[in-house]
């Protein structure tokens, strides 16, 4: 077992340095950025971890052969089961959370199984109107190398094919785990970071049966606000070259299906349990000054604008089935996300089963 890097490393509640004053316009600026860099960033650069408790399970789909990493619980348990969501970079070969953190030991050790999709770079686990392409172009007509706007013409998951994430985790990989693992269908729980706690939430509106607890840190939970598309779509392009409109039209009801904000009511009245959390933006103790934490101020500061405003409309709508986690510090990087589900975990637990 990999030791616990992040755990407890919020910054507390320790002023941050005075360096970071000389920041404070630098916030701004990141936020006027474009969004490209900041919607769709996940913080300090990843390096590659391998957990060897965990293994690989395959399952096909509409996609073709997706892998998964399982951790199993500690007890041996097949009720309890928790599905880790990673972010809109989420890469081919290991899922983030076992990539930068120690939860999935962490949580098979308070006796939950750990499910941990791996791939649908940005991909926002939905099931997409059509392959990635633009004006028209079918993928593979450009060039496979470099990042972002390089890689709009390249092909690639959900360019080669149509993104069918939510219908893989909701159907192919769902039984599956059932047929082949014996573990727990229904009262499971879901959390994300980024666009993956929106998904958790999308996946848990519409999927109540299977979902009875759901997660969101960091998310962008009012896409449909003015400015956010456009945003979203900048980011997808810097997040491997992928088109929101092979996503999903324009202000359609595919679209608006998947706004957190438009979608509260479905919250409240399945009765999930939520817990929803961003950081201030303010870096901690351990946020060295860098470009990563500049571009981690803005993107965290833009999603409490967003977790904020879902808060509000939950609010108005009466919801009680809802914690909220608000730390003083923190910005858009795995440290803050690994802490944060190290507060969620005990709620978690009470909730799913």
């Amino acid at each position: 077992m990999r030791s616990p890097r992040w755990k407890g490393r919020t910054g507390g509640s320790a002023a941050p340095n005075s360096r970071w004053r000389k920041w404070a316009v630098g916030v701004t600026v990141a936020l006027l950025m474009p969004l490209g860099i900041t919607i769709a960033g996940s913080g300090a650069t990843a390096s590659a971890a391998f957990d060897p408790a965990a293994f690989d399970f395959w399952v096909d789909s509409g996609m073709g052969p997706i892998k998964t990493r399982v951790l199993r619980a500690a007890d041996g348990n097949t009720n309890r089961v928790v599905y880790a969501l990673d972010g809109m970079r989420a890469r081919e070969d290991l899922n983030g959370w076992e990539i930068e953190t120690n939860i999935a030991e962490m949580l098979a050790s308070q006796n939950i199984n750990v499910v941990m999709p791996v791939g649908g770079q940005s991909s926002w686990y939905a099931d997409w109107n059509a392959p990635s392409e633009f004006f028209g172009v079918p993928a593979g007509s450009g060039s496979s190398s470099g990042s972002g706007a390089m890689n709009v013409l390249s092909g690639g998951p959900g360019k080669s094919y149509r993104y069918q994430w939510e219908t893989f985790l909701t159907d192919n990989l769902r039984w599956a785990l059932r047929d082949r693992l014996g573990f727990n269908p229904n009262r499971n729980g879901v959390f994300g970071l980024s666009t993956g706690g929106s998904a958790a939430l999308t996946l848990a509106a519409y999927h109540p049966d299977q979902f009875s607890f759901a997660g969101s840190f960091s998310g962008y939970l009012n896409n449909s606000a003015p400015g956010m598309r456009e945003a979203i779509r900048t980011g997808m392009i810097d997040a491997g070259g992928y088109n929101v409109d092979s996503m999903a039209p324009p202000w359609g009801p595919q679209w608006l299906r998947m706004d957190p904000f438009v979608f509260a009511p479905r919250l409240i009245g399945n009765g999930t349990r939520l817990w929803i959390a961003a950081g201030s933006g303010r870096p901690g103790v351990t946020d060295a000054p860098s470009f990563n934490t500049l571009t981690g101020m803005g993107l965290e500061s833009l999603a409490l604008v967003n977790t904020r405003a879902f808060q509000v409309r939950m609010a108005s709508l009466g919801a009680s089935n809802v914690v909220y986690s608000f730390p003083a510090f923190g910005i858009h990087a795995w440290n803050n996300w690994q802490d944060e589900v190290y507060r969620m975990t005990s709620d978690l637990s009470a909730n799913i089963g």
